[in-house]
């Protein structure tokens, strides 16, 4: 097969164990590519996944080099995983997405229809999330508004990484190298014209998402955290409040003891205000822990990821290294 031309549209996609839906993702999104008329990749990036995502992966590759592989050391995450497409990808506009169809490709349409207008992010915003249990969509909801009123940073409700982003976006987050990465902030953060396209998200195609409750709270503490320090302001103002609180009781039980003497009474209530103190104490350090927790990884400067091996990227590293400053964490590849 000849050399593809350099391609306009790179898709990126992380993956994890989603060896069920790479058959069907590939047929549909190569449909919808090649009805745009356009030269483009896919850059598929396999997280450390334990089924046969990554032998799924490099057939594909071998029947159509426009499917780029990327596989990564172990598992890193998904915001990680994001993160290495976007350095790899070559596009002249980058639309990450997820392999599970739940965002449907048939929107890339509108996204290039965005973006020919002259907008450099084009982010879709779901109206529904169709399978998807109600305290999940509970969650989001709460989430995108709490984090959308403590945040300088402006985080579009109801918004997910699939989105359509110019060259110029892409290397604007390519120099920016913080481990604890809140994907959906960081696209904001860097600025640039930005618009939205409206849809309805559609149910999973196959298999079982690795995002349980357990990882989606600490998903939301990693973009609270990082887009916001309320959190250690609340700390603040809780203290003074409490401080306040106490040195008001004090004063009410010295007019108490001087008018009406100290019967050495009230054993419980001290017992549920030393508690109460103690829990808000304890509460304040550990958001302050979690604020010094992510100073001390980012005070390591490890690189982002290792690539264990990788298919059809011989041009991209040529690319990433000049892309990415020197004096931040480079990526290093491993080839067997």
């Amino acid at each position: 097969m000849g050399r593809s031309p350099a391609p306009l549209i790179s898709v990126v996609v992380p993956m994890h164990n989603e060896g069920a839906n790479i058959t069907p993702f590939y047929e549909r999104m190569t449909h919808v590519l090649e009805g745009t008329g356009c030269p483009y990749e896919i850059v598929c990036v396999n997280d450390g996944s334990r089924d046969d995502t990554l032998d799924r992966l490099v057939a594909l590759h071998e029947q159509d080099d426009r499917i780029k592989v990327i596989d990564l050391s172990r598992n890193f995450g998904k915001e990680i995983a994001l993160t290495a497409g976007l350095d790899y990808a070559l596009g002249e506009v980058v639309v990450p997405i997820d392999a599970d169809l739940q965002d449907p490709p048939e929107l890339i349409h509108d996204l290039l229809a965005k973006w020919r207008e002259g907008y450099d992010v084009v982010y879709a915003t779901r109206l529904t999330r169709e399978g998807e249990s109600a305290p999940k969509k509970l969650t989001a909801l709460l989430f995108y508004r709490v984090i959308q009123r403590i945040s300088p940073t402006a985080i579009p409700p109801d918004t997910g990484d699939f989105r359509l982003m110019s060259r110029q976006v892409v290397e604007a987050l390519r120099g920016v190298r913080e481990h604890h990465r809140f994907m959906k902030g960081l696209f904001s953060w860097v600025g640039f014209k930005q618009t939205s396209i409206h849809y309805h998200r559609e149910p999973r195609f196959a298999g079982q998402s690795s995002f349980n409750y357990w990882r989606l709270w600490n998903f939301a503490i990693e973009g609270i955290t990082s887009f916001s320090i309320v959190p250690l302001q609340v700390a603040s103002y809780a203290g003074f409040l409490i401080a306040l609180l106490a040195i008001l009781y004090a004063g009410y039980r010295v007019i108490v003891t001087l008018l009406y003497g100290n019967a050495v009474a009230g054993y419980p209530s001290l017992m549920v205000m030393i508690s109460f103190l103690g829990g808000a104490q304890l509460m304040a350090l550990g958001i302050i822990g979690e604020y010094i927790g992510r100073i001390y990884n980012e005070s390591k400067h490890r690189p982002l990821y290792f690539v264990r091996t990788s298919f059809g990227m011989d041009e991209n590293l040529t690319v990433l290294s000049r892309v990415v400053p020197r004096q931040l964490p480079q990526t290093l590849e491993y080839r067997n």
